[in-house]
């Protein structure tokens, strides 16, 4: 696959009545952070559209950049996002309580990163295995115990796990679904791996929440979708595969996880599914309406956080960025931040002492703000407002402020 191209139809229907949402223009890879030996290596930008099917309403980006470039060095572990690692042991107990799959039998998750659900799953005796591209991520989990394979999770590599562990129990896949491009393609490793009485659980965005709560950050090369349950509900019909059951889960700004079974097993069905689908028709979720309000929403909030940091600095305040992950540098892009940012704090040790993709603003340790004591820290982590001020309480009390660029934009007293 080339480095880059740009998909004329829909990912789930193949339809090309196609419509732009939004246009975040040139964007690089969002955790293409280097170190200093590193600056001088190049590094792409692409451009980020966002388009709506008009036919199975499917919210996704055009632009696909090859997943190699992206996960063979990936940087993002779940343990450096706050909340994550207690969100998967509650998963881990949730999917034994739900599925009571038998002592022992097979769970397979895709994306599975250092291995966190599989950690949880493992404890309640369950036999696991993680699929994951990025090469020091799976080295870093089968090295924990947590066995883990290198790879594209595909129907290829299904038929090899089966092949070596026999059929699995269950199937996960979290904050997954929206990166991969050809969907069918896994659809058809699950079909394949999966036993007659398995299930494939799934978290991902939901594309409601993400609108309707202002997740301008979700909007990223590597999320390619954004998803809702009316298109979900024809895809996995069409691929012998049948969504169970669903339910809204707080993770990433507003998602959703889904349990899927093949078409005609032996779950029923749940109520949940048809009750989130109608949520979506009552919402107009099914045309175009809540997205040019969005599209409106993004644009005015861009225009009031631009206005203010350009007044800041001409009276001559000092501005620094907190969070340095892919979320940050979609914000950074898309609202144009790096002519105000001085430099960016970060809590996550992989990335302090990095530089951000293309624009290299450096990154230093969120203790350092009483050092450098900037008049103003644009927060870019905002999901995780309430932990940052807590943890910096002595940064405001000090005279310094946080400004909040979403949902809305704010100045903290």
């Amino acid at each position: 696959m080339k480095e880059f191209f740009k998909r004329e139809d829909c990912r789930l229907c193949g339809s090309r009545n196609m419509a732009v949402v939004l246009d975040m223009e040139a964007v690089p890879l969002g955790d293409d952070f280097v170190t200093r030996e590193q600056l001088d290596r190049p590094q792409g930008e692409y451009p980020l559209e966002i388009n709506f099917c008009n036919d199975c309403g499917l919210l996704q980006s055009t632009s696909v950049i090859n997943p190699d470039i992206i996960y063979s060095n990936y940087l993002y572990e779940t343990s450096s996002s706050l909340g994550l690692v207690r969100h998967f042991e509650d998963y881990a107990a949730y999917l034994m309580d739900k599925v009571r799959p038998p002592k022992g039998a097979l769970t397979v998750d895709i994306g599975s990163n250092v291995g966190a659900l599989l950690k949880g799953m493992q404890a309640h005796g369950m036999t696991v295995l993680g699929i994951d591209p990025a090469r020091a991520l799976a080295r870093k989990a089968t090295e924990a115990g947590l066995e883990t394979w290198a790879a594209f999770f595909n129907r290829e590599v299904a038929g090899r796990i089966r092949s070596e562990k026999g059929s699995a129990a269950i199937i996960t896949a979290n904050n997954v679904m929206a990166n991969i491009d050809d969907l069918t393609d896994i659809m058809d490793g699950i079909l394949e791996l999966l036993s007659d009485d398995g299930v494939f659980v799934f978290e991902t965005g939901y594309m409601v929440d993400t609108v309707q709560n202002g997740v301008i950050d979700n909007f990223t090369h590597e999320h390619l979708c954004y998803f809702s349950i009316l298109p979900l509900l024809s895809f996995f019909d069409g691929h012998g595969l049948e969504l169970i059951d669903v339910k809204r889960v707080p993770t990433k700004g507003g998602s959703i996880r889904g349990m899927v079974q093949k078409k005609g097993g032996p779950r029923p069905v749940s109520s949940n599914v048809s009750g989130l689908a109608t949520l979506e028709r009552e919402l107009g979720f099914e045309g175009m309406a809540p997205f040019t309000v969005f599209a409106r929403y993004a644009e005015s909030v861009k225009t009031e956080l631009v206005d203010m940091l350009t007044r800041l600095k001409a009276q001559g305040k000092s501005i620094a960025g907190y969070g340095a992950s892919i979320g940050s540098t979609s914000l950074i892009y898309y609202f144009g931040l790096e002519p105000f940012l001085d430099r960016l704090y970060d809590d996550n040790p992989v990335k302090i002492g990095t530089y951000s993709p293309v624009q290299h603003i450096p990154v230093h340790d969120s203790a350092e703000i009483y050092e450098h004591r900037p008049d103003y820290v644009l927060n870019l982590a905002w999901r995780y407002a309430g932990p940052i001020y807590r943890r910096h309480a002595r940064y405001v009390a000090e005279g310094g402020h946080f400004i909040s660029c979403l949902p809305t934009v704010e100045v903290s007293a």
